[in-house]
């Protein structure tokens, strides 16, 4: 069944949902139709980006933002925020999402999140990515969160699709939203 993007999020509260995603014009275009569409409902946004594509994606939202509304847009520099503890660490990066979050959800601001995850720079066994990501999953259900993981899919080891198809309800495809049918595939077998 697909669905758009908005339909998803008036039946869901939260909602966590994979991008796997190929060519930089793909991502531009829906990095920045999943930013306009939280801006018209007045959502702020957290951009969590690289800085190859951060100028990019800025230069496209000022052609539809005014000052205010680009100011509901609070960028991090994703290597940053994945590398904060020095490495790709997990609890590290749940500190720093619970800490990022916090003033949000203190001054009930709803919000959504872009994330650009960049695969290819873990040092370390690619298990490491869906410890997160199931880390995240709850955290989402838990808060209430609307989270967009992009993944650049060329080079993609297939281990690591079937991770995260486990760990994501919902897969962005162009603009439409499906269910991926191995999400939590793992406790249905339990």
């Amino acid at each position: 069944m697909n669905i758009k993007i908005n339909e998803l999020l008036q039946n869901h509260k939260s909602a966590h949902l994979l991008y796997a995603f190929n060519g930089m014009d793909n991502y531009i275009r829906s990095a920045v139709n999943f930013i306009l569409d939280g801006v018209s409902l007045g959502q702020s946004i957290i951009l969590i980006e690289n800085e190859r594509y951060l100028p990019h994606l800025m230069k496209e939202l000022k052609k539809h933002l005014n000052e205010n509304e680009m100011a509901k847009i609070h960028q991090i520099n994703n290597f940053d925020f994945y590398f904060s503890s020095g490495s790709y660490h997990p609890p590290a990066i749940l500190n720093y999402i619970e800490n990022m979050y916090k003033p949000f959800l203190d001054e009930n601001i709803t919000f959504r999140t872009w994330t650009h995850v960049e695969w290819s720079t873990i040092d370390g066994p690619l298990s490491i990515v869906e410890e997160l990501e199931k880390v995240v999953d709850r955290l989402v259900a838990d808060m209430g969160l609307v989270i967009m993981c992009a993944y650049e899919e060329e080079g993609m080891p297939e281990s690591l699709k079937l991770s995260l198809l486990r760990t994501h309800k919902f897969i962005l495809s162009d603009d439409d939203v499906v269910f991926s049918d191995l999400y939590k595939v793992e406790d249905l077998i339990k």
